[in-house]
């Protein structure tokens, strides 16, 4: 008994030893606090399909994912363009720009309704107030570019809105002290000169020029210069589908137009108008609506897969191909002036988004390449020598 008690009282005098034996035991339970997003919305699920007119784009790899909505975005946004020249084209209909507008976000509530219901989760995953702002921000890009159209020649408006790193940039400086590289600056001084440059051939040569349409488009290149960045942050902090932002959005922004359209007595003179050429602006809008949505859709699948930037790049690029379908199908006054213009914004786009991957797209500098030809004149000589 007394070895058995020293034997206990050596086991005790061994506090490691007893320690380890609780420390193994014992359970920890860690409890995870939800974070602000998802106390907000707490049915959303990360899921990562990307569901454009009903083909999941998510089977397919990236480069496939790249190549369908640049195809989609061209295909679908040139005839947008083309029908959009060819509706004020008819004679009187220039001053019904805003119901332009109503008519085509009444024809996008419709088709996002449409393909909500073919889809299987059909709820809102964006908040309300969220969409309101979207929908504020829409109702002026595409509004005021419509109403533009009645002052100025569709290349001209075309070429405003390839221009949107300028009203960014001016918003960085002045809202949120930003400061800007040297190539950032070089673009949008490119995209200044090249905007003023064929603003000033568009006054010369163009009979129905007006400085209200550069006030109008300038509007719509502000609030398309945040759109893009606000629908990017919305539909990848709620994970929200196309279908759901085109709905909600337009179906907003249709209040929107029909309320200050009545406040202004400007939806009667609109509706007679219309009525008495049915096909050449009702026709002629469903189209142009129809191939907007579903350009609309590619683009905002280019804004969820590869960020506003590539988006942007994509979008500039169908601009470009427009001007030049605009010219081709439609008689407008043409100078070179035009075509110098246009590439100084080229330019000026090529530098923004260098600027933006840098890290990625190394170009070699001047230095660098003269090194490296006296460095191969001197392994010429000393092989020479050998």
């Amino acid at each position: 008994e007394k070895q058995a008690e020293g034997n206990n009282s050596a086991e005790c005098s061994e506090p490691g030893t007893m320690d380890l034996k609780f420390t193994s035991s014992r359970k920890y339970i860690s409890i995870s606090v939800p974070s602000k997003s998802q106390a907000m919305s707490p049915h959303i699920k990360s899921v990562d399909d990307v569901v454009v007119l009903g083909m999941n784009l998510s089977k397919f790899s990236k480069p496939t994912q790249f190549f369908i909505c640049v195809s989609g975005v061209f295909m679908f946004y040139l005839i947008y363009g083309y029908l959009q020249e060819l509706i004020f084209s008819v004679e009187g209909f220039k001053p019904f720009g805003w119901y332009l507008t109503l008519v085509q976000f009444g024809f996008y509530s419709i088709f996002g309704l449409i393909e909500l219901q073919l889809i299987q989760d059909k709820r809102r995953r964006i908040p309300g107030k969220t969409y309101m702002i979207i929908a504020f921000l829409t109702v002026g890009t595409m509004g005021l570019s419509n109403t533009s159209l009645g002052y100025l020649n569709y290349p001209t408006q075309v070429i405003f809105k390839c221009c949107k790193l300028i009203p960014v940039m001016i918003g960085g400086v002045f809202i949120q002290g930003k400061r800007y590289n040297i190539v950032d600056v070089s673009a949008a001084l490119c995209m200044s000169l090249g905007l003023i440059w064929f603003t000033l051939a568009d006054s010369t040569v163009a009979p129905n020029f007006n400085l209200t349409g550069v006030v109008l488009i300038s509007l719509a290149l502000c609030a398309d210069a945040v759109i893009g960045n606000v629908q990017e942050k919305a539909m990848k902090l709620h994970n929200g589908s196309n279908s759901e932002m085109v709905l909600y959005s337009y179906s907003i922004g249709f209040v929107y137009i029909l309320f200050g359209l009545t406040c202004t007595s400007g939806l009667s003179p609109a509706v007679t108008f219309c009525s008495k050429h049915p096909v050449q602006t009702y026709g002629y809008a469903f189209l142009f609506s129809l191939t907007g949505y579903f350009g609309i859709s590619f683009v905002l699948a280019l804004i969820k897969i590869f960020g506003a930037l590539l988006a942007v790049t994509v979008t500039t690029g169908r601009k470009a191909m427009t001007i030049v379908l605009s010219f081709l199908f439609f008689a407008k006054p043409f100078t070179l002036q035009y075509v110098w213009s246009g590439l100084l914004v080229v330019l000026g786009i090529f530098l923004n988004v260098y600027s933006k991957n840098m890290d990625k797209i190394k170009l070699p500098s001047l230095l660098g390449l003269w090194k490296k030809s006296v460095e191969e004149r001197k392994s010429r000589t000393l092989s020479q020598t050998v």
